[in-house]
């Protein structure tokens, strides 16, 4: 605010950030200001409290005044106390003489709330003389705010950026993911995983789980005997059977089972190798089961794979026609046997049903059917009319062969969550050994019934599954089992007891994952404390242990073993080792 020549105050243009202000503390409506009572209307209005708000002008080289609220409550400096009047107190400055001190205002520099605030003829232009000075003055304040707000032109600004806001997004037209090519080129991957022989024909992929696309569907019942992919049996055909016809109908000689010396028996095992004519394909796919023929004469091996294919192989022909597959599951074949007293007739367990091929009459027959809940078998006497069948799901069922149907006679569970293997003790028939997902156990047939079953002894110590157990094939003093905890244990069963005790336990990298069948320790039935099983080591090899945790011999042949034999069998009578790989390969090593 600056002086005129008669004294008074003269407005100046405030700054935009004043004005800005001055609109912020604006009162929203006329305030009246009424007149100065004397001092006895003075003392009837101390009750009241008014309050006025009043807006500064700036002066050039001045800062503007700190408001300071006096009322009801507390005076000024030089105010009169009982009126209690209303002032703003400036911010100190330097001091101004009383001459120099602008109109409206009074000692000290004070603005006074009922000063005239002339202004020097504004009420004459803006036409308002009948308003007081402050209405004058904020009149005019008002017009000029709004001239300086419309000049920033805010109204238009925010309609624009309100409609930029509230503009709809453009519609885009996505463009379409293009297929996946079906003949796009595969990740690389090893030659075993794209199942490529080294033939390098490509062997049909596999899924991780069967499925009917990759399991072709038996029907139930008989099914003949006729190769796979043929209508009526060949010629060759023809002379695999009537090979299989005639050597059974030889008789073996019965020779008494004893056990060689160590020395004897470490000198066979080296007699026997490995090579190239004794290697074939027999089955397409993984090995999971192996049954050799007892004859003397000629090596007839059978093979189950994970298709359900069961391969019969005449070693002894050299032709290469000496194989022939067929198809009687329709699942993976885990178990077969030859029969005890009529080699003619072969087993086969698949996870739905128990089969009897019998060459006699080019047939296999349905023996019992459970769909999908199939494990292993054993016979219950020499005469196989009846046999112990182990279930996935943990149960245990009888099977006769000589009653009508395809169900069991017996369905008893045991306790167990799994079971993988069942086995029949050599001697003591009413005796059967189970092992489950860590449990091994032997029980009494005789006392076997559908539910509460307790076992007779009990082998313990398995962290892990355990894969296999069977009885020693003699005496069945000892069991050896297959632990995923990657240790081969052999328990003495001679007595019994509740609780068998441990003999042996022998590290052993069991970790054959999910590419290969896992292992089985099988007792050579030449050898009453020997026992066979495949193994992971370099170079490929299967190995041969004493039930003291001894290694006797390590099987091997590093030009024509190339591959893991997790399936072996050995002959009951004559020094032949047949080892199975995952490739369908049959590994024979003989004298």
């Amino acid at each position: 605010m600056a002086l005129s020549q008669g004294g008074t105050a003269e407005p100046e243009e405030p700054s935009p950030h004043t004005l800005q202000r001055m609109q912020e503390s604006t009162p929203p409506g006329p305030v009246e200001l009424q007149p100065v009572p004397e001092q006895g209307e003075r003392q009837a209005a101390a009750a009241r409290q008014l309050r006025v708000l009043l807006t500064p002008v700036a002066v050039p080289g001045e800062r503007l005044p700190q408001k300071r609220l006096l009322g009801a409550y507390g005076g000024a400096e030089g105010s009169d106390p009982a009126g209690k009047r209303l002032c703003l107190h400036p911010s100190p400055r330097k001091t101004r003489s009383p001459q120099a001190s602008p109109a409206g205002k009074g000692s000290g520099g004070v603005w006074d709330a009922e000063s005239d605030g002339s202004d020097g003829g504004d009420a004459a232009l803006d036409g308002y003389s009948q308003l007081s000075a402050y209405e004058r003055k904020r009149l005019k304040n008002i017009t000029e705010n709004a001239k300086f707000f419309a000049a920033l032109k805010l109204h238009e600004s925010a309609a624009r950026l309100n409609q930029i806001a509230t503009k709809r997004p453009s519609h885009v037209t996505k463009r379409a993911k293009p297929k996946k090519a079906e003949d796009e080129t595969v990740r690389r991957r090893s030659m075993r995983l794209q199942r490529v022989e080294p033939s390098e024909v490509p062997v049909p992929e596999l899924s991780a789980q069967p499925g009917p696309e990759k399991y072709p569907q038996v029907p139930a019942g008989p099914l003949p005997m006729v190769p796979e992919d043929q209508v009526e049996s060949s010629k060759l055909t023809e002379d695999l059977l009537a090979t299989w016809l005639r050597i059974t109908e030889v008789k073996a000689c019965d020779t008494e089972k004893s056990t060689w010396d160590m020395k004897r028996y470490q000198d066979s095992l080296s007699s026997m190798v490995l090579c190239e004519d004794n290697i074939k394909k027999v089955v397409k796919n993984r090995v999971c089961s192996m049954a050799i023929h007892p004859s003397e004469s000629t090596i007839l091996v059978a093979a189950g794979d994970k298709w359900g294919q069961v391969g019969l192989w005449n070693v002894s022909c050299r032709s290469e026609e000496g194989a022939h597959v067929f198809v009687p599951h329709s699942d993976p074949v885990s178990c077969m046997h030859f029969s005890p007293c009529n080699a003619a007739q072969l087993l086969s367990l698949s996870h739905s049903t128990l089969r009897c091929g019998d060459v006699t009459r080019a047939v296999f027959d349905e023996v019992f059917r459970n769909e999908g809940n199939l494990s292993s078998f054993d016979f219950l006497e020499d005469s196989a009319s009846t046999a112990i069948v182990g279930h996935w799901d943990g149960d245990i069922a009888v099977v006769d062969r000589r009653t009508p149907g395809t169900s069991p006679e017996l369905s008893a569970d045991i306790g167990f969550s799994r079971t993988r293997t069942v086995h029949v003790h050599p001697v003591n028939k009413q005796y059967f050994l189970a092992a489950g997902s860590v449990d091994v156990c032997v029980y009494d047939l005789r006392y076997l019934k559908p539910k509460g079953n307790n076992p007779v002894s009990s082998l313990k110590g398995h962290t892990k599954s355990v894969a296999s157990a069977y009885f020693s094939p003699v005496t069945g003093n000892r069991v050896v089992t297959v632990c995923a905890d990657d240790k081969l244990r052999v328990y003495d069963t001679t007595s019994l007891s509740p609780t068998a005790a441990a003999l042996s336990t022998i590290r052993h990298n069991n970790n054959t994952g999910r590419w290969l069948t896992r292992f089985r320790a099988i007792w050579d039935p030449k050898q009453e404390d020997c026992f066979v099983v495949g193994s992971m080591a370099r170079p490929r090899q299967i190995e041969v242990f004493q039930d003291t945790g001894k290694l006797l011999h390590s099987f091997y042949n590093e030009d024509c073993l190339g591959s893991v034999c997790s399936i072996n069998i050995v002959h009951p009578t004559k020094n032949i080792l047949v080892g199975g790989n995952s490739s369908g390969r049959l590994h024979v090593f003989k004298e």
